[in-house]
């Protein structure tokens, strides 16, 4: 079911726009300028820079991706006044404050791509209808200029209906999702202190939901990378016994993990997907290694289990062999979806009212997102975040990844009447 919005032709404009351009996390200089040329004709305030992003410890934010992202903006005309203003962080928040008594709404889109070379093939409709990306090795893999597109549609709408607000409406443009910690560098600036309501929403794969249907939440998992450092002894491999041979431990700690069990009514997994232990060469006993480690749960209570399940399968089977183990987090934990279901029945209701009731779709999930960091650093927020089924195949990441346009519309249409509920 096609459901048209009275935005649809910028929809589409826009995102075919941002398909040509994808940049990676913290770099989307370019990207930025553009949202804040949009939010600004439409007559919003725009903050920028630190009153966005708190650039201290700033997770996964690489120097040399964010100059050559400065490199690209300057090249594509962005003005230097405006890089001054962003002060070299990216993303924006639009905010319309109507002057009226209410709450403060969020909505929320991420900006950034993916590290994958798109393809080429004629099959491919970007490849086909000549909006492909001009970036060899980065794509919109993710849907994310879907997104920004949307989210620009919204703000227009709120700036055309300003007359119908009240409250305050905050429209937050996040860097660094791919990276999973861009919304905590959101958090710690203090953009969204005053926010009570926060939504967002992410087209989906059509493994998830039926094209033009929309799902009231998309309940994704809690997640995280994990490193099992283990320490033995070396040793010439004519003499074994005298060492401890990590590559050995390595494959027995392999085996521990994986018979790591949760609770079966859950969705959970834990598994081994890197090894690493050589020595300086073949006739040499490894005295280190080190395993990689993706582990995923459906709540915040069972990932807790699950590492410390992984804690002491690591010790417990180094000890065996003489060696250590230390599991170290190189990141933080990705919290799981936790919403404010009375939204969530809302959104359904919503949905239900603007599409019809054919096009609510049931709940997904699968994958992780960095919006759940919003509830759980302040749970004072209401929230909740719903799925597009704009029929992405074959899958998100996939270099030849692509969605049915037309359904843009759809998350345009749900999300000003879900705002209109509360601000309206």
């Amino acid at each position: 079911m096609t459901c048209t919005c009275a935005y649809h032709d910028q929809l589409i404009e826009i995102r075919r726009h941002l398909h040509t351009m994808p940049e990676e996390g913290w770099s989307e200089f370019t990207t930025t300028a553009f949202i804040v040329g949009k939010l600004r004709e439409y007559g919003y305030e725009v903050l920028l820079g630190k009153k966005v992003i708190n650039p201290d410890n700033c997770l996964g934010r690489n120097l040399k991706v964010v100059e050559a992202g400065l490199k690209l903006a300057r090249e594509n005309g962005v003005s230097e006044e405006l890089l001054a203003e962003m002060d070299g962080l990216t993303g924006c928040v639009g905010v319309m404050d109507t002057g009226r008594p209410g709450p403060t709404l969020a909505i929320r889109f991420d900006i950034d791509c993916v590290p994958v070379t798109e393809s080429t093939e004629d099959c491919h409709i970007p490849a086909r209808e000549g909006f492909i990306s001009k970036r060899p090795g980065l794509m919109h893999a993710c849907g994310h200029d879907a997104h920004t597109s949307t989210g620009l549609a919204v703000a227009h709408w709120f700036a055309d209906n300003v007359d119908q607000m009240n409250g305050k409406i905050k429209i937050l443009f996040q860097p660094g999702e791919e990276t999973l910690h861009g919304a905590l560098e959101v958090l710690k600036s203090g953009a969204v202190d005053d926010v009570d309501i926060a939504l967002g929403c992410h087209v989906r794969p059509i493994q998830d939901i039926p094209t033009g249907t929309c799902a009231a939440a998309v309940r994704h998992t809690s997640s995280t990378f994990a490193d099992i450092v283990i320490h033995g002894r070396t040793a010439h491999a004519s003499r074994p016994h005298l060492g401890v041979n990590c590559a050995e431990v390595a494959a027995a700690v392999t085996q521990a993990v994986a018979a790591i069990k949760g609770d079966p009514a859950k969705v959970w997994s834990c598994k081994v997907t890197s090894i690493q232990a050589c020595a300086a060469a073949v006739n040499i006993i490894p005295d280190t290694a080190t395993l990689k480690l993706d582990i995923r749960a459906q709540t915040n209570e069972l990932m807790d289990e699950l590492l410390e399940k992984v804690r002491m399968a690591a010790a417990g089977t180094a000890a065996a062999y003489g060696a250590t183990a230390e599991v170290i987090l190189p990141g933080v934990v990705i919290p799981a979806a936790v919403y404010d279901e009375d939204l969530v029945a809302e959104l359904a209701g919503t949905i239900r009212e603007v599409l019809g009731d054919e096009c609510l779709a049931r709940d997904c999930g699968g994958g992780g997102e960095d919006f759940h960091f919003f509830k759980k650093e302040r749970p004072h927020i209401r929230a909740a975040y719903f799925g597009v089924g704009a029929g992405c195949t074959p899958g998100l990441h996939a270099r030849n990844m692509t969605f049915d346009e037309t359904q843009l519309d759809m998350g345009v249409r749900v999300l000003t009447a879900a705002a209109l509920k509360h601000v309206g």
